[in-house]
């Protein structure tokens, strides 16, 4: 449908980094495991240390998961606007160049047990 607008629109992005208090969001999902419908949001300082986010917030995030217990993050397959992605677990976000609102997807090959059948 088409709008007209009596006058100049000037949208103003609300989700900048500005407006989160020093903090930026994160986005991760883990390809193949429904029950997580939507990517996982995190709203993390970029001085965080990655291996810290998945020991910390996301673990507690991904605990419901059967597969869960049995993730081994060394034999993790990382991507990163999806192209492969080697982390450094001890640098911070910021180092291993992880912005506001970039979205990480994690494969963890063997450990699918919720993909959908084909």
């Amino acid at each position: 449908m088409a709008v007209t607008s009596l006058k100049e629109y000037i949208g103003v992005a609300r989700d900048r980094v500005d407006n989160y208090g020093g903090k930026q969001i994160v986005y991760l999902s883990w390809d193949h495991h429904l029950l997580f419908a939507a990517p996982l949001m995190l709203c993390l300082p970029p001085a965080t240390p990655f291996g810290e986010v998945l020991r910390g917030p996301l673990a507690a995030l991904l605990q419901a998961d059967p597969d869960a217990a049995a993730l081994d993050w060394s034999k993790v397959e990382w991507l990163k606007d999806n192209r492969p992605f080697a982390p450094d677990f001890s640098r911070s976000l910021a180092d291993n160049g992880i912005g506001h609102k970039d979205q990480l997807r994690f494969r963890t090959p063997g450990l699918n047990s919720l993909q959908a059948a084909a």
